[in-house]
């Protein structure tokens, strides 16, 4: 299964997904509305193991997650909103949902350094709830009356992204720590080398040196050899040459 970024021409394939799965359903240029306005929330998963035939076949879609960012938030915090999420029934209960989310989570906190994140669901649909809840650890904030076009009510549910953007800390941490400790030891390793030359023991051949790096130019090189004086330019007839060929022309 593989999770990539929602491209445009994915869109009559995930409004498809819509269709089948979910009783909220939208026109096309919503969707499209927020692949241009937030192009790295919205992922699809693709079955990898059924790829296109031909580069005109579409790929094989079997989930997506539809997310923006809030673009005026009511308490002033910047935060990211889950607009639609759906699998194929085919694909269930093979984690693609909870990946999907992941992912939109993860890029709202890297790209627009969201706060956290919200979304409306069903009373009634368990299956998502459980998702949101056990799995990915949202908590319900209210019950909105009345919130779908049916007369449903919805759960409006909201997840803290701390942890995600502390998980991003100890990354960034680790990968510091890692680039001090290469250098660390490539100064004592060249200091190691140095000490072992001077004392006379007997050093690791490491090949020739490139260029004049590490060469007496006293000496004309590493091993004593002698430089020898070639003549370039002017000095060959090039130029006399270029000359004659141009007056030639002229």
């Amino acid at each position: 299964m593989d999770i990539r970024l929602l491209r445009a021409s994915d869109i009559p394939l995930i409004q498809h997904a819509n269709l089948e799965n979910l009783p909220e359903n939208y026109f096309l240029k919503y969707y499209l509305y927020h692949a241009l306005s937030w192009p790295q929330l919205s992922f699809v998963a693709v079955d990898a193991s059924r790829p296109p035939k031909t580069p005109y076949d579409y790929p094989k879609i079997v989930g997506y997650v539809l997310a923006k960012m809030e673009e005026e938030p009511a308490d002033g915090v910047q935060h990211g909103h889950i607009t639609s999420l759906s699998v194929m029934r085919t694909h269930r209960r093979l984690g693609i949902a909870e990946k999907l989310m992941r992912q939109s989570q993860l890029a709202m906190v890297e790209t627009f350094g969201a706060h956290y994140v919200s979304l409306h669901v069903r009373v009634s649909n368990k299956a998502a709830i459980h998702l949101y809840r056990d799995t990915l650890g949202f908590k319900t904030e209210k019950t909105e009356s009345k919130y779908y076009a049916d007369g449903e009510d919805a759960y409006c549910m909201k997840l803290d992204l701390d942890f995600i953007r502390e998980q991003l800390r100890e990354q960034e941490d680790q990968s510091e720590e890692a680039v001090g400790e290469g250098s660390s030891s490539k100064k004592s390793g060249d200091g190691e080398g140095a000490e072992k030359k001077n004392t006379g023991g007997e050093a690791v051949d490491e090949g020739e040196a490139v260029g004049d790096v590490g060469r007496d130019p006293a000496k004309g090189g590493s091993k004593g050899e002698q430089k020898i004086k070639v003549k370039v330019g002017r000095a060959l007839g090039v130029g006399e040459l270029v000359e004659k060929v141009e007056s030639k022309h002229s």
